[in-house]
């Protein structure tokens, strides 16, 4: 490969950095008007009535909503539940929206919006919500099922179980085989253990932005958003537009990691519609933390049962997931996942999904993942320790490889699993673990995985008059994909990548791509554009071969001409070629390259971690030092940002394992609704080196076999990191995150006798 596996810098990277990109937030219009939420300090709340007359009369404001004032419809989901009609199922929920001429104002009248609540008995706890006398968060039953981003992202895999009952318990999967009850009573060891992780918040930068722009037949959106055709096909159902009558403009992400599909747009567009002037919302952080949708907390319960040689005879789960007001955890893709990372003979999990009365949640890079294999993993490794075996050489045992049944009973697609533990086994942190331990430190191992996002797509490549290529897509860029899309185009024509532009067009001008999540775009929309540049280079290799008066079969294409074997001299260049096809009386029709997919087969990666960390015995403070990553990326089309997607991504894996919690009281109001009390990884606490290794398993379907990327390296943090404290201190910390006071009170309990 000349071009493919370059180490090129983010094309946008400078001008991010300069503060030269505007994101939503910048957008200024004429007249645009500001918008408030009104927010329920109740998690469960009758709304008796709503008095907007103070606020109204404030100067300065143009118009506050209710409920009342917006359509009817069916609130299938938290985006069509746009204001709370006749109670609240949430602190945090929006129950008005006050728009006025600036900010300052909406915020000042907002707080004049006087609310009449009648507070209700609510439950917060997923195990007390399915208690048969549990207040109930749908008491005329659920409205619809939240799927969309967990399908977007790979997620959704089927099974599911819907209650027919009226309960809170809004979702079950059960995956079996074998008889895992009577493969654990014969086992000679068995693991049992119930694993804990917190809700967590996707916590981007950018707080959620969006702008609508009324038009004559319809409305501008632009908007912070992962999925802008997802946003365009909702906004137009709940306005009751066409679709071509909504334009949405994804602006540059400030980070979104899932949580940035749909939420507030239909609202603000109703808002727009009705005043006939733009309108921008722009969440606080504390709205962020209250209103918005963060992953899910979890409760698993694990037996995993072996023979003495160390065979895994059984497997046996229980997953547990806290949806909040609205059905749609990824649970089903957490319990696939707990049973299809090893070939185990006997295999019995439930996964259920249970309502309460907190926000309802979405997905966060590799939804459903990180929590699965936190309890599967640490599972693994204590069973190792339990038997007496190299924790690596007992996974590799079992690791499930290509062609292998997943729980579901298909087999797995072309994987990397083993080859990523044979890497991270090789490794001298590894290697030389006993002598870590006797400086006082520990050394933990973890695998986890992702099964691919697909999804339809396109893309087009047209030559310019110049000799260089646009490529145009219309996929949002949050980790660097146009720079990628550019390394295939130059690959392809043999082209410098600055040669190459990627444009990405709105929904009215763009070639269909699905949402950025799922690790998908690379591997979907790649493929497309991939498509386009090699249907665009023989078109100019046709056009070469006539004016050239050469067969087809003697031509190359290099530094930028098109070139006769064996003949120097006899070329032409790509910028001659362009010219002959767009000039009066031209003979010859544009170069115009179409790439379209429709890929069915996903195409899972792997990412294997070994984390060292060492234990304040006086404080149970963890200090992470060193992070090795080891991950299947197919073909890698640029290490410089694969390595930083396994870098963030495993910075946000040590926010799951030692930092971050949505916290609730018994009462369901939020206690870290602020950065200032929600903790997130900083600096300080960040490895003190973090190394990154690249393993290629090619993938059948992405371009040159390249994978998907981005969900993998937040998957196995957690469960590293709580293995090597496990390691470290012989004490087993099964509950996220592991604070300083967790890890210290599980010290104290081990020297309990």
């Amino acid at each position: 490969m000349a071009v493919i596996g370059q180490r090129i810098p983010l094309r946008d990277g400078e001008s991010k950095a300069a503060g030269r990109v505007q994101y939503a937030g910048d957008i200024a219009l004429p007249g645009l008007l500001h918008a408030r939420l009104v927010l329920s300090p109740y998690p469960h709340a009758t709304v008796r009535a709503i008095d907007t007359r103070e606020a109204l009369a404030f100067p300065g404001v143009v118009a506050v909503f209710t409920a009342a004032d917006l359509p009817d419809i069916v609130p299938s989901s938290r985006h069509r539940l746009m204001l709370a009609r006749e109670r609240v199922m949430f602190a945090g929920q929006p129950v008005a929206l006050v728009v006025a001429r600036d900010e300052a104002t909406a915020q000042d009248a907002a707080d004049l919006v006087f609310v009449d609540y009648e507070p209700l008995p609510a439950v917060v706890d997923a195990e007390t919500a399915m208690a048969p006398d549990a207040p109930l968060v749908w008491p005329d039953g659920v409205p619809g099922r939240n799927d969309e981003t967990a399908a977007a992202h790979g997620a959704d895999v089927g099974g599911d179980e819907e209650s027919t009952t009226r309960s809170n318990i809004s979702n079950r999967v059960h995956f079996s085989r074998g008889d895992a009850a009577q493969a654990l009573a014969e086992a000679d060891v068995v693991v049992e253990r119930t694993y804990t992780t917190s809700r967590v918040h996707q916590n981007y930068l950018e707080p959620q932005t969006v702008v609508v722009r009324p038009e004559p037949h319809g409305v501008t959106i632009w908007t912070s958003t992962q999925a802008p055709f997802f946003v365009q096909s909702e906004v137009a159902d709940v306005l009751g537009l066409t679709e071509s009558d909504v334009r949405v403009m994804a602006t540059p992400v400030g980070g979104g990691f899932g949580g940035k599909f749909l939420l507030f747009e239909p609202l603000v567009a109703l808002v727009a519609h009705r005043l006939q002037q733009p309108v921008r919302l722009k969440l606080t952080r504390m709205e962020e933390l209250l209103a918005t949708k963060p992953a899910p907390s979890a409760r698993i319960h694990v037996k995993l049962g072996a023979r003495r040689d160390g065979t895994i005879t059984a497997l046996q789960a229980r997953l547990l997931f806290d949806s909040g007001c609205y059905p749609g955890t990824p649970v089903g893709v957490a319990a696939f996942l707990l049973g299809s990372y090893y070939r185990i003979p006997n295999v019995d999990i439930e996964g259920l999904e249970v309502l309460t009365f907190k926000a309802s949640n979405d997905a966060y890079r590799a939804p459903g993942a990180p929590q699965a294999t936190f309890a599967i993993e640490s599972a693994m490794d204590e069973l190792a320790q339990r038997l007496g075996m190299d924790a690596i050489d007992l996974r590799l045992r079992h690791a499930s490889r290509t062609g292998d049944p997943t729980i579901r009973g298909r087999p797995w697609p072309s994987i990397g699993l083993r080859d990523v533990l044979e890497a991270v086994q090789a490794h001298p942190l590894w290697q030389h673990r006993e002598q870590v331990r006797a400086q006082g430190r520990g050394v933990g191992v973890a695998v986890g995985g992702w099964p691919g996002g697909i999804e339809p797509a396109a893309a087009t490549c047209l030559l310019q008059r110049d000799g260089t290529l646009t490529i145009h897509v219309g996929s949002v860029d949050l980790t660097g994909s146009t720079t990628a899309f550019a390394l295939i185009a130059a690959e392809v024509f043999d082209l410098p990548p600055d040669s190459v532009r990627i444009v990405t067009g709105d929904t009215l001008t763009a070639p269909y791509a699905g949402a950025t999540g799922g690790s998908k775009i690379t591997y979907t929309v790649g493929a497309a554009v991939l498509q386009a540049v090699e249907e665009a280079k023989q078109q100019v290799l046709a056009i070469a071969a006539e004016e050239l008066e050469a067969d087809p079969a003697d031509l190359e294409l290099r530094e930028g001409a098109v070139h006769v074997r064996g003949a120097p001299g006899r070329s032409l260049s790509l910028a001659e070629i362009a010219g002959k096809t767009m000039r009066f009386g031209g003979r010859y029709a544009p170069v115009l390259g179409r790439g379209r997919t429709a890929i069915t087969e996903q195409a899972p990666g792997f990412c294997a971690q070994l984390a060292e960390v060492s234990v304040d015995s006086e404080t149970g403070m963890v200090r992470l030092h060193r992070l090795v990553l080891v991950q299947d990326v197919g073909r890698a089309i640029n290490p410089l940002l694969i390595e930083g997607q396994m870098m963030g991504g495993a910075v946000q894996g040590l926010g799951w394992a030692l930092h971050e919690q949505l916290a609730y009281d018994e009462q369901g109001q939020v206690l870290t609704a602020s950065w200032m009390d929600y903790s997130v990884p900083r600096t300080p606490h960040v490895a003190d080196r973090i190394e990154c290794l690249l393993v290629e398993v090619p993938s059948e379907h992405g371009p040159f076999g390249a994978r998907g990327v981005g969900e993998p390296p937040v998957v196995a943090t957690a469960a590293a990191v709580a293995n090597a404290v496990a390691h470290a201190t012989g004490v087993r910390v099964a509950d996220l995150p592991m604070t300083p006071q967790r890890v210290w009170q599980a010290m104290q309990q081990e020297k309990t006798p």
